[in-house]
């Protein structure tokens, strides 16, 4: 059956939009010509059974086009989820060591200085025996959030585990790795945390490693653990 568009051209334009353009009209033409085609349907096949497959065709593929889009915001957040700590709002050791291997790499590179610091809560056990496991993790936050707050943006800061903290220090020589990591210490032992009521004074020891070129991201982060360590036991915390 044909099916006849009352309104002749100006309706037949959302069908053309779909198919090829209108075939010109011969100027002496006698007899009526078919303007366009949809998947190789002329205007006289498209009867209302195939207009409607053409819709619910059209409406599958719109939804189609809603899902991949909803499948592709769930891939980003499983992305954030596998780089962030589960905790604290910091990157987690996975994300620090991808970093961390990138700095190593553009340090090779351009010829630039780098450094990885090394941050051990101190009595984090004591806190968790005294106030509770809900202190504790109120404690590594605080310190968390100062580390991040002191950072250029060029630096990095994560949470490697535990009560420890890694931050890469963008173009630092040793000498200044020590410097801002002793800093950064300074501003945990000036912050201390509230807690109901109470004020609980916090302290880390750290320990710094300048990466070379070639070296493998864990190597640099067990140097800096090594050094951390060294200075916990009170003799000297920079390599």
């Amino acid at each position: 059956m044909k099916v006849t568009d009352p309104t002749g051209p100006r309706n037949l334009m959302a069908i053309r939009a779909y198919g090829k353009a209108p075939a010109a009209e011969p100027r002496n033409a006698g007899a009526p010509v078919d303007r366009t085609s949809i998947l190789g349907l002329s205007e006289a096949d498209l009867t209302t059974g195939v207009r409607n497959a053409l819709q619910r065709l059209m409406a599958e593929v719109e939804s189609l086009r809603r899902e991949l889009e909803v499948s592709r915001h769930r891939l980003k957040d499983l992305e954030r989820l596998v780089h962030e700590d589960t905790l604290l709002p910091l990157p987690n050791r996975r994300a620090f060591v991808q970093e961390l291997a990138r700095s190593i790499a553009y340090a090779e590179r351009y010829g630039v200085a780098g450094a990885v610091v090394y941050f051990d809560v101190n009595d984090l056990k004591q806190i968790n025996d005294s106030l509770g496991h809900a202190a504790g993790d109120a404690a590594l936050a605080h310190v968390g959030s100062v580390l991040a707050d002191n950072l250029r943006s060029s630096d990095f800061v994560a949470r490697l585990g535990g009560d420890e903290f890694g931050v890469i220090l963008a173009q630092a020589t040793p000498t200044q790795a020590a410097e801002k990591a002793a800093q950064l210490a300074a501003k945990v032992a000036a912050s201390p945390m509230m807690w109901e009521g109470k004020t609980i004074a916090l302290s880390v020891a750290y320990g710094t490693h300048a990466f070379h070129p070639g070296q493998a991201p864990d190597a640099a982060i067990a140097d800096a653990d090594r050094a951390m360590y060294s200075q916990k036991q009170g003799r000297g915390g920079g390599r």
